[in-house]
């Protein structure tokens, strides 16, 4: 699967409308009541790149960038403003935030992930695409160096220890992340007449699996 580490402009990224989308199979039976099921385990993100653009020379970038990806033909990074930290949105992430694993004593490699609970439930949802820069381990309380204790896969959001924690550790992390993305649409349609008119065009995004 073709994918370029690039975000889309991050500034044009923010206003826009999105969010998590779930696929839910619901059977109505003869006595009244549902089964429900999902073949799906992730959710998936739909965002409207469209309704963030503000000026032409947005439409300018915004097309340049649709070119360069040959439209839905190469995946590339995107900020969700709503969700891109492993804390509250309005917290600096640390070393704690998340807990990604518990050490077996053989384990080296471990999976970035965010829990999102509520009720007595949770979901944990693999994190891909990490923010060079922003990604923070810790080990049972006890933070660890990128480059000495660990090395990170920015284009996978693996974490590997240089040697495997004992077991029993628990390994946390803090990161700020990226979605992994594509441009749902192989045509965007534009003209200045109707942009200055307060019309924008629609530009689907949807997130891919990787």
């Amino acid at each position: 699967m073709g994918f370029h580490e690039v975000r889309f402009p991050a500034n044009l990224s923010f206003g826009s409308v999105g969010g998590p989308e779930r696929r839910t199979e619901v059977v109505a039976l003869t006595n009244g009541h549902e089964e429900r099921n999902t073949p799906w385990a992730q959710s998936r993100h739909r965002y409207d790149a469209g309704v963030s653009l503000r000026s032409l020379d947005d439409v300018a970038v915004l097309i340049a960038f649709f070119e360069a990806r040959r439209g839905q033909l190469y995946g590339f990074r995107w900020k969700d403003w709503s969700d891109f930290k492993s804390c509250a949105p309005s917290g600096q992430p640390g070393f704690r935030d998340q807990r990604i694993g518990l050490a077996d004593g053989i384990t080296r490699e471990f999976q970035l992930s965010k829990t999102y609970a509520s009720g007595g439930h949770s979901y944990v949802r693999p994190i891909t695409k990490p923010v060079e820069g922003t990604v923070l381990l810790g080990v049972s309380n006890d933070e660890q160096v990128l480059g000495v204790d660990f090395e990170l896969e920015l284009d996978r959001g693996i974490i590997r220890f240089s040697e495997p924690p004992d077991a029993g550790e628990v390994i946390t992390a803090g990161f700020e992340f990226d979605v992994p993305v594509r441009f749902d649409t192989d045509a965007i349609q534009t003209s200045v007449a109707s942009f200055q008119a307060g019309e924008v065009p629609n530009v689907p995004v949807l997130e891919i699996r990787l």
